[in-house]
């Protein structure tokens, strides 16, 4: 049985690649994940995570949280910001693969109908070239909503953003665009009648 290095972003994610890859490989999970933003969520996340591998039998790699590289990498660069963060969690998970001697790595993020697939194909093969690691690409999408129900399930925290600070403005835009024109139109009240 080979040995399989899958870069998690997070517990429920990691369930549906698990479900149908633990028969073939000998997999281990990789939490690698500087770009998610706060700090606390990552400790959330980490710990679901965590709790599920335990309960499975998983062996969880934790890389180290260091925000300020995705930052500096990130910074002026917002538009192209996602491919950069799979280059960097990919790179770092490739790396660690190789280290160990694992026979192939990949990522959580394939599971996400939200994410950019291609990107992650791309960024997945050329850097298992730079470290001599083969990266398995595999459609996880099919499974995304199972994944979610068993996560539902199992009562796990399933975060409501991608992880970084950009994608967590995105998410509440719009709530955020009310409660500003609310607070306007308050500090307006207040000095026409102050």
């Amino acid at each position: 049985m080979k040995n399989l290095l899958v870069h998690t972003c997070c517990g429920p994610c990691f369930i549906y690649p698990y479900s149908i890859l633990k028969d073939e490989y000998r997999i281990n999970s990789f939490f690698y994940n500087p770009n998610i933003h706060p700090s606390m969520e990552y400790a959330r996340r980490l710990e679901t995570l965590a709790g599920f591998c335990s309960q499975n039998g998983v062996e969880l790699r934790v890389g180290d949280y260091d925000p300020s590289i995705y930052f500096a990498q990130v910074a002026g660069n917002k538009s192209d910001r996602c491919r950069i963060c799979y280059s960097i969690r990919l790179g770092k998970a490739a790396e660690f693969a190789a280290e160990k001697g694992y026979d192939a790595f990949t990522t959580t993020l394939l599971v996400s109908p939200y994410q950019k697939h291609d990107e992650i194909r791309n960024t997945g093969i050329e850097i298992a070239g730079k470290y001599g690691v083969e990266f398995k690409y595999w459609d996880f999408r099919s499974g995304f909503r199972q994944g979610q129900n068993k996560a539902k399930e199992l009562d796990m925290y399933r975060q409501p953003y991608c992880g970084c600070v950009y994608s967590e403005t995105e998410r509440y835009l719009n709530k955020l665009k009310k409660i500003e024109t609310k607070a306007r139109g308050l500090g307006n009240e207040s000095r026409a009648t102050g």
